[in-house]
């Protein structure tokens, strides 16, 4: 397969054929000139904890979470293959505000699944992805944090455990999409789950 091709459906191989055909169109390769365009909304979004609010405030600031506990959030995303990469941005419509998360996915020659997050790529992660009911999973293996040429890794017991689950639901007829992050000893502090509309657009003129 062609090092263009999405990072998503070079690592899946040909389990992709165990997704359900429209989880896998949604990894799949991006023409040139094309965007994937998402828009739905999150049922429930962010950190339940309140005492956390002013390390999310950091987050926020970085691009990679938003502060607060929201319900019924309107979100669009932008998907792009570029150069064998997933390119995304990610609008979340806040009261008050709308904040912005991009980030950055690629395949090493490791063949691990590698995702920089924030506009600055601030938080840098690797991870696994398999495939369960037709639906995919990735699994959140490393977490580093990248301060111009300072890089930190945290050591496995302070390992957050970090889920996502993108699957298609026949009922609504729409995406649906669940991220977790689970901490050490704090359980669940940050969450979104919610369901989308995805097509795929010319980006020319």
């Amino acid at each position: 397969m062609s090092t263009s091709a999405s990072p998503y459906e070079r690592a899946l191989g040909a389990r992709i054929g165990e997704l359900h055909p429209k989880t896998a169109w949604y990894f799949q390769t991006i023409p040139a000139g094309s965007v994937g365009v998402g828009r739905g909304v999150f049922t429930t979004a962010g950190s339940r904890h309140r005492w956390l609010r002013p390390l999310f405030r950091i987050a926020e600031a970085a691009g990679v979470a938003f502060a607060g506990w929201e319900r019924d959030v309107p979100f669009r995303i932008e998907n792009r293959t570029v150069g064998g990469r997933a390119v995304a941005t990610r609008w979340f419509d806040l009261p008050g505000r709308t904040w912005v998360m991009p980030d950055v996915v690629e395949l090493t020659r490791d063949g691990v699944l590698r995702n920089e997050i924030g506009p600055r790529r601030t938080v840098v992660t690797t991870f696994d992805i398999d495939v369960h009911d037709e639906a995919v999973v990735l699994t959140i293996r490393r977490v580093g944090l990248r301060f111009g040429p300072i890089r930190l890794t945290a050591p496995a017991f302070l390992r957050p455990r970090i889920g996502l689950v993108e699957r298609w639901d026949d009922e609504r007829e729409r995406h649906h999409v669940a991220m977790t992050i689970d901490a050490p000893l704090l359980g669940r502090v940050y969450e979104y789950t919610g369901f989308f509309e995805y097509t795929i657009e010319s980006e020319r003129s």
